[in-house]
C-alpha cells in the first residue's frame, strides 16, 4: 500500500513539473518576442542577422543564464570581469529581465532544435 501512494505521489509530482516547465517554455518564448530578440539572432534564434552575433538556439541553459545576468552586472558601472559583460544593447535588454524572465527564456531557447544541441 505505501510503495502504491509513493509511486502515485511521483506520478503526481513528476505530472506537476512537466506542467509548469511548460509554462516556464511559453514564458520564455514570450520573453523572446517581447524583447525583439529576432531582430539580430533571427527568429529561429539560430540565424543571427550579423555573423557576430551568437546562435542562441541550442545553447546550454545555464550557459544563456549566466551570460544573461553577467549583461545585467554590466549594466552596474562596474569592471568587466568573467561575471560582468559590457554590451550596450545587450545589457540595455538585461537590465529589464527579472530571474524569472531569464530562467524561462534560457530555458525556450535551450529547448529549441539546432547544431548545438547535444544529440541524444
Amino acid at each position: 500500500m505505501k510503495s502504491t501512494i509513493a509511486t502515485l505521489a511521483g506520478v503526481l509530482l513528476g505530472l506537476a513539473a512537466a506542467t509548469s516547465h511548460a509554462d516556464d517554455l511559453a514564458a520564455g518564448k514570450a520573453v523572446f518576442d517581447k524583447f525583439n530578440c529576432a531582430s539580430c539572432h533571427g527568429a529561429d534564434a539560430k540565424t543571427p542577422t550579423d555573423p557576430q552575433y551568437p546562435i542562441l538556439a541550442g545553447q546550454y541553459q545555464d550557459y544563456l543564464a549566466h551570460a544573461l545576468r553577467a549583461y545585467r552586472r554590466g549594466q552596474s558601472g562596474a569592471p568587466a570581469t568573467a561575471n560582468i559583460r559590457k554590451n550596450p544593447i545587450m545589457g540595455a535588454f538585461a537590465v529589464q529581465l527579472s530571474d524569472a524572465d531569464i530562467d524561462n527564456v534560457s530555458a525556450w531557447l535551450s529547448s529549441l532544435p539546432s547544431d548545438l544541441a547535444t544529440r541524444k
